[in-house]
């Protein structure tokens, strides 16, 4: 007798075709965003039809058909949810704003709207969104339906990420995405900020791609590229009980 678990958990170590083997649960370091095995940002590239996103950012990289004209301006809106928003620095300090991860911004998009036409809000510069146009556009499903039961799989549609889609834009050196990706992308795997206290001014403390200071502040600039490349294992410190370690 055998035993073929049907649950969608269980579905996720299936081998579907254009999924590559890093991209199962049990081969994951621990991050995909953008993460060493694949990047799970590209799976919302081509969420909307017609158009093509940038895996980081509302940019259209290219539209087709009647949408030609949306390449090169910015997506900021799918139906009520935000794609970009205001920031605030851990001292409270606004800090200008920046683009939402996909998985955050649109997860609800497609819980609700999968297959059916939402208006989507796109402009020429996000910083000052004053002039908008307002496009109808259609959300794809992410996942291959069953054939049977036409229940969503988890083998994801090619539509949305075509073979060897998922790793394009992964970078080599890893230390090349470590640094570049400083903005709360790497918590599974470091923190942003250590030694963080409270004080009579607000919280203080040292960003982890930075060299520390005594005071702490964040006003410090990250190591370099070349650096990280050099001297990764004796610039980035382990972090116990709070504490990284010199």
């Amino acid at each position: 007798m055998s035993i073929e678990p049907t649950n969608l958990t269980a579905q996720l170590h299936h081998r579907a075709a254009g999924n590559p083997p890093s991209t199962l649960p049990d081969s994951a370091i621990s991050n995909c965003f953008p993460g060493l095995e694949f990047d799970f940002r590209n799976l919302w590239r081509r969420l909307l039809e017609g158009i093509v996103l940038h895996e980081s950012s509302g940019f259209v990289v290219s539209a087709e058909g009647e949408h030609e004209r949306l390449a090169g301006r910015y997506l900021i809106r799918v139906g009520d949810a935000p794609t970009r928003m205001a920031v605030r620095r851990p001292t409270g300090e606004a800090g200008g704003s920046t683009w939402m991860e996909w998985s955050n911004a649109l997860a609800d998009v497609v819980a609700r709207h999968t297959g059916d036409v939402v208006p989507c809000v796109f402009v020429d510069d996000p910083q000052n969104p004053t002039q908008s146009e307002t496009v109808e556009l259609r959300v794809r499903p992410l996942f291959v339906p069953s054939e049977t039961t036409q229940a969503s799989t988890a083998a994801i549609a090619e539509e949305l990420a075509p073979a060897g889609e998922l790793t394009q834009s992964l970078c080599s050196p890893w230390q090349n995405d470590y640094q570049e990706c400083g903005c709360f992308y790497w918590a599974a795997s470091r923190p942003d900020y250590v030694n963080v206290e409270q004080t009579a001014a607000g919280a203080v403390g040292s960003r982890w791609l930075a060299p520390r200071t005594d005071p702490p502040t964040y006003n410090v600039r990250d190591y370099t590229h070349e650096a990280l490349f050099r001297d990764w294992e004796g610039l980035l410190r382990v972090v116990v009980g709070g504490q990284d370690v010199e």
